[in-house]
């Protein structure tokens, strides 16, 4: 009786909230990038209890979720809540990690990655909205409200961070089948969805 609802504790912890799709049309700052992409999927993030960000994304027509890493897309998160930008970063590296037994980075990697995303990510209030546009073989582009922030030019770097919603290793499996809910490929026999 105690693991149950131990277990029903930790389960209601983590929570994503997987809102019903709408309409939408892809933000103005990623039409010079993206110009085909659509709308995958979208999910809000709760941590106990408290909502953390709502994820939306846009992806290319040849977009296909088991080889996300190499097609173009963008993932949106529009906050919720306040974060300073060095605990972005720092959260970021730690859900990469998770991706490390089918992808290993160095503890190099990982110090050159953290500090490239604290010069990179702002502090964050309700309503501010920071969009990663993956690129294929060179990386990834990042926008803040619509501003453009900078670029990681590290096709493993983009690769880790954007598997934090889209890798099978994902903390948040949930959240990664609404993100690829409207995939236009389906997914392999076998694959995990």
């Amino acid at each position: 009786m105690k693991n149950a609802a131990a277990c029903a504790i930790v389960a209601a912890a983590a929570c994503v909230h997987v809102p019903q799709i709408q309409a939408q049309t892809l933000p103005q700052e990623l039409r010079p990038g993206l110009p085909a992409a659509s709308l995958s999927g979208q999910a809000r993030f709760t941590y106990w209890g408290f909502e953390v960000y709502q994820a939306t994304l846009w992806v290319a027509p040849e977009f296909a979720g088991p080889a996300y890493e190499k097609s173009p897309f963008a993932l949106e998160l529009a906050y919720l809540r306040d974060f300073k930008g060095a605990d972005i970063a720092r959260r970021s590296i730690a859900e990469m990690r998770r991706q490390a037994p089918v992808t290993p980075m160095s503890p190099a990697q990982e110090a050159a990655w953290e500090t490239r995303m604290r010069a990179l990510f702002p502090d964050v209030g309700a309503g501010d909205r920071i969009t990663g546009v993956h690129q294929p073989a060179t990386g990834a582009v990042f926008w803040h409200n619509g501003r453009l922030l900078g670029e990681v030019r590290d096709p493993l770097f983009a690769k880790l961070f954007f598997g934090i919603w889209l890798s099978p290793q994902t903390s948040e499996p949930q959240m990664r089948r609404a993100l690829l809910a409207r995939e236009k490929s389906p997914t392999p026999a076998g694959a995990a969805p």
